[in-house]
């Protein structure tokens, strides 16, 4: 030790400072407590055992977070939500088997061709999927006639090609689709369709492929478009003049108010209480595989539309009905 310089390390038998005792503490010297911080760091004993099975779902997540955050009284609201979703799966599994065998009497040949008609590309998944995806299960062949390729925002080269890509996640190959693109029917929301061209090309397409049930839109055509409407129209003159083949049944999507448009899967049990002809309800992997047809219209990924696909009933469940048998002039249709 040099002369005038303290002491750096305390001597023999002095208390040691703060610093000392503090390593002391970090390193014990007993090999016990050792044993123990190994055991710990290995989930051997305390909380790193236990194993937390999160929630599945989204709206799961969120009532155990809010449950989380307010404290005891979260966890009482919670469960009413969770209940209500235990509820409704519960529910949606007894009536999606009611909704097969709905789909077997509508599907009451064994060798059906169905047709979709659709006004523009991307209907066929916002609108239709639960019907092609349920007709597809029960063993259908399906083919999808778009009557105009969506140039609105002159994109109808893409979309031609996002549609094909669609259908095709949807299960129906690029063959079996068909686009009409013709000057006298563009993509715009505030024309309408001339009645008897429109039904001119749809019934020349079910006689060249032997359909014998079209599904379409009915007479709201879901959002009000004029395009949908058309649809409609043309199919309502084809049945009232009795051109279409015999045999061949015309299926018409049902339009509903726009409280129950968007509330997703909570409007089936309404949707089986009010009378319809068919019912189609997907299951939570279909869903998906319609979202991820979604996604193929990269061109209409709008903010709205992502919206739309998350909360509309449509991406979930389809109530059709036969049209009626009844005898009406074109003028009729318009009117």
């Amino acid at each position: 030790m040099l002369p005038g310089h303290a002491a750096t390390q305390p001597e023999y038998g002095r208390a040691a400072p703060k610093q000392w005792a503090r390593c002391t503490f970090l390193r014990p010297r007993d090999p016990a407590p050792r044993r123990a911080i190994k055991g710990r760091k290995r989930g051997t004993f305390g909380r790193r055992n236990v194993r937390v099975s999160r929630p599945r779902f989204p709206a799961e997540r969120c009532a155990v977070a809010v449950a989380m955050a307010a404290g005891p009284w979260g966890w009482g609201l919670a469960v009413l939500p969770l209940l209500l979703l235990a509820v409704l799966r519960c529910a949606a599994r007894r009536l999606r088997s009611r909704s097969a065998a709905e789909s077997a009497a509508v599907l009451r040949d064994d060798d059906v061709s169905a047709l979709l008609v659709t006004a523009h590309p991307d209907d066929e998944v916002m609108f239709f999927a639960p019907t092609l995806l349920c007709l597809g299960r029960a063993g259908a062949r399906l083919a999808v006639l778009c009557c105009s390729a969506g140039n609105y925002y002159n994109q109808g080269e893409i979309r031609k090609k996002e549609l094909e890509q669609s259908c095709c996640l949807l299960g129906i190959p690029a063959s079996s689709v068909t686009v009409i693109d013709h000057r006298d029917l563009p993509d715009n929301p505030s024309v309408e369709w001339d009645t008897q061209l429109l039904a001119s090309f749809v019934l020349k397409h079910i006689e060249a492929n032997n359909i014998n049930l079209v599904v379409t839109f009915d007479a709201g055509g879901v959002s009000g478009h004029a395009n949908h409407i058309s649809l409609y129209a043309a199919l309502r003159y084809l049945h009232s003049e009795r051109k279409l083949p015999e045999g061949c049944r015309v299926l018409v999507l049902e339009s509903v108010n726009l409280l129950r448009k968007y509330i997703s899967i909570l409007d089936v049990p309404l949707s089986c209480l009010l009378p319809r002809d068919a019912l189609f309800i997907l299951t939570e992997e279909e869903t998906q595989q319609a979202r991820r047809a979604m996604q193929c219209h990269h061109s209409q990924l709008l903010w709205f539309r992502r919206i739309y696909m998350l909360f509309s009933r449509y991406v979930v469940i389809n109530s059709l009905r036969l049209l009626e048998k009844t005898t009406l002039t074109t003028q009729g249709v318009k009117n």
